[in-house]
């Protein structure tokens, strides 16, 4: 590795940070919507608190933590054209009631699926008013680490009542809408496509960047510091100020790069509900094929 390189590197991580921490960035406050596996442990069997698991109801079976309750992804999306979309809010009303989660009620959440399930939860509990609820960053493994008992034995907690605020539609962005964007000058869209290379390379939405939703994990499955997180997207020229739209193949993966950039004090978010999946659907919408691209510019660089 050469020297000049390294200093290089550092260089324009310091430079990143430096610019992070001045002023002009317009960052909410951070760190609301993530706990670690040692403070949720903490948390485990308090009054008020229901823990989550956000597993497949197959795998809650098998194991999961001492009193935490199973809400499996497709509990809370129903297929509306396309699949994984939000589901109304009778639906959430039901699951979460029947799970002793009111409104008051502060939840937990976990999964061991990178934090992903976890997190379309949780995006799901915000979109219907319910902010109270946070991630456990790292998920089941991440609990086991810290000493969380580990059962087979189904939780049932006593009935609540939740009521659903109306969806928060800033949250969500349509692909009419996404393309109005595209047509105005003065947007400040950003498009973020979290799914793999490979996917993107196949296709994509013109002018999105690619940044995989597991970039924003530690290699034990925790999530990156804040600090990473902002220097991550900042690198690719993503600020607060913008409004950063969010999508995968169904927006599962979206949800958790959501979850990421919430924490990391990003606030004009929107999640593509529809993703690729919805994108596709209708031929008239461009689409970019990034590997097209880049084997044409193979082939003139050699010519």
């Amino acid at each position: 590795m050469k020297v000049g390189k390294v200093i290089a590197g550092s260089l324009t991580v310091l430079l990143l940070l430096i610019s992070i921490a001045g002023c002009g960035h317009n960052y909410a406050e951070t760190g609301t919507v993530l706990i670690s596996g040692k403070d949720a442990v903490k948390l485990i069997g308090s009054a008020d608190t229901v823990l989550v698991d956000a597993q497949k109801a197959t795998s809650y079976a098998k194991e999961h933590a001492a009193g935490a309750v199973n809400i499996e992804r497709n509990a809370i999306v129903v297929t509306k054209q396309v699949v994984n979309m939000l589901a109304p809010p009778e639906v959430i009303e039901e699951v979460m009631s029947s799970r002793g989660i009111g409104n008051d009620t502060q939840v937990i959440i976990y999964d061991d699926n990178n934090n992903m399930d976890a997190a379309r939860l949780w995006w799901t509990l915000l979109a219907y008013g319910h902010t109270n609820a946070k991630v456990v960053s790292g998920g089941l493994q991440e609990l086991k680490r810290r000493g969380v008992t580990i059962t087979t034995e189904p939780t049932t907690l006593k009935t609540a009542s939740f009521t659903a605020s109306p969806v928060d539609s800033s949250m969500l962005i349509t692909a009419e809408e996404i393309t109005q964007e595209m047509g105005r000058e003065d947007s400040s869209m950003v498009l973020v496509d979290t799914r793999t290379i490979e996917e993107f390379d196949a296709g994509t939405i013109p002018g999105s960047i690619h940044l995989n939703y597991e970039g924003n994990n530690y290699y034990d499955g925790t999530f990156r510091s804040i600090q990473d997180i902002k220097i991550r997207y900042k690198e690719e020229g993503i600020m607060p100020d913008d409004m950063v739209v969010l999508y995968c193949k169904t927006s599962i993966r979206g949800a958790q790069t959501y979850l990421a950039l919430y924490n990391a004090g990003y606030r004009n978010l929107k999640l593509y509900d529809g993703a690729w999946i919805d994108w596709i659907l209708d031929s008239s919408r461009p689409v970019q094929k990034p590997e097209a691209v880049k084997t044409e510019s193979v082939i003139q660089d050699m010519s």
